[in-house]
């Protein structure tokens, strides 16, 4: 059968090799990666692997032996430097490989801080690679003063760990509040009392003028005119996708790289999948960046580079660990025009967003129960009435079966 090379040894990529064999593939696949490591998990690097909580070998997605049991390809710590796509050929540090299918599964990149505002001052980070967390977790000692730049979610992760390892944290976000993109005021006003509790001092309306030090951070100066005192800085501004490769390729590049319902490229012979890739939806094109979508468009491509000639219809779900809150998200609250809060008053708490009367998404706080119903409400493209969902009475289960039932 066909030669298959997927660039990108995240979970994306990871995904994509494991279904393709799964599903009966044949020919040879290579899954080429930058990073000297197997496929692994992103999310715990923020939590418990910086916490120390999590070995690095229980970050991988699958043990090392997997590949080579499933003959695939496993070629790791050479990025790929060019695309020949009239060749059908990858180049490598290592050499040249052929490919009848190319599937690029390339990720992310995260924003850095400029350097001429002290960016690229030692004592700098970002979280986002598992070399990113090694380089930075020495400094995570109790009594060291931290900057977190960015209130979204990566920032606030970040400084749940320092807060809970004894760092003094003072978080700044620019906007007027935390969360202000990807959440309701009220999911802000939750996390920022937490982290509140939890001695996190957040200055919202906040920006960074610049970084200072010789050769290694040691100050800020806010766009208030107040300055910190700091041991180091850690930048959770958001990602990009990682478009390079595709753009100096001459692949069509629209918030990401570009791809039909199918999760082909502009080249027939191309595919992407993950954060990456953007894709056509009923709101517009769309891209993703959660471990849900990059693992389910990536088993969409892999049947659809088997034939299977099925679109991809994205189920966002998102979480994130802060403390002892688990925040599990489901759907996406674009549009919305109200929020229902419905608490138990034990600790399990969720807001519902709803947009001209239909439920759109909900963050569920230490409350598994409504992230379940939720979310197959959402996929169901079942309602609920507002004032059902806010009444702590009522018994969620029975009012999914309920509406399931019609």
């Amino acid at each position: 059968m066909t030669d298959v090379v997927v660039i990108g040894a995240g979970q994306a990529g990871a995904s994509l090799v494991a279904r393709l064999r799964a599903k009966g593939h044949d020919g040879r696949i290579t899954l080429i990666g930058a990073e000297p490591v197997p496929p692994y998990q992103r999310p715990p690097l923020s939590k418990a692997y910086l916490l120390g909580e999590m070995e690095e070998e229980r970050l991988y997605l699958r043990p090392a032996s997997f590949y080579a049991e499933q003959d695939i390809a496993l070629v790791t710590g050479q990025p790929v430097t060019a695309i020949d796509r009239a060749a059908r050929r990858v180049q490598t540090a290592g050499g040249a490989v052929s490919y009848d299918h190319l599937a690029l599964c390339t990720g992310a990149v995260p924003r850095r801080l400029p350097a001429a505002i002290g960016g690229d001052l030692d004592g700098v980070f970002t979280v986002r690679s598992l070399a990113d967390v090694d380089a930075m977790a020495p400094r995570f000692t109790a009594g060291a003063r931290v900057l977190i730049v960015g209130g979204g979610y990566i920032g606030l992760e970040a400084a749940a760990v320092a807060a809970k390892r004894g760092l003094h944290v003072t978080l700044i976000e620019m906007a007027d509040r935390i969360l202000a993109r990807v959440a309701a005021p009220e999911t802000a006003d939750y996390f920022r009392a937490l982290h509140a509790a939890h001695g996190v001092t957040i200055r919202e309306a906040t920006g960074l003028a610049r970084l200072t030090g010789e050769t290694a951070v040691t100050g800020a100066e806010l766009s208030d005119g107040s300055r910190l005192d700091v041991d180091f800085v850690i930048a959770g501004i958001g990602i990009a996708p990682d478009t390079a490769l595709a753009r100096a390729a001459g692949l069509e590049i629209d918030n990401g790289i570009a791809t039909d319902a199918y999760g082909r490229t502009s080249d027939a012979h191309v595919w992407a999948a993950g954060d990456c890739a953007s894709f056509p939806a009923p709101q517009g094109r769309m891209r993703l960046e959660s471990v849900g979508n990059a693992i389910d468009m990536a088993e969409a491509v892999a049947d659809n580079m088997l034939g299977a000639g099925l679109p991809y219809h994205a189920k966002p779900w998102f979480w994130s660990d802060q403390y002892d809150v688990k925040l599990q998200i489901a759907g996406l609250g674009t549009g919305h025009d109200r929020v229902v809060i419905r608490d138990d008053g034990k600790g399990a708490r969720s807001h519902w967003y709803f947009g001209g009367g239909r439920l759109l998404a909900l963050d569920a706080m230490n409350d598994p129960r409504a992230y379940m119903v939720g979310k197959r409400l959402i996929e169901a493209g079942l309602s609920p009435e507002p004032a059902t969902v806010a009444n702590p009475d009522t018994d969620l289960k029975v009012l999914m079966t309920t509406m399931m039932r019609g």
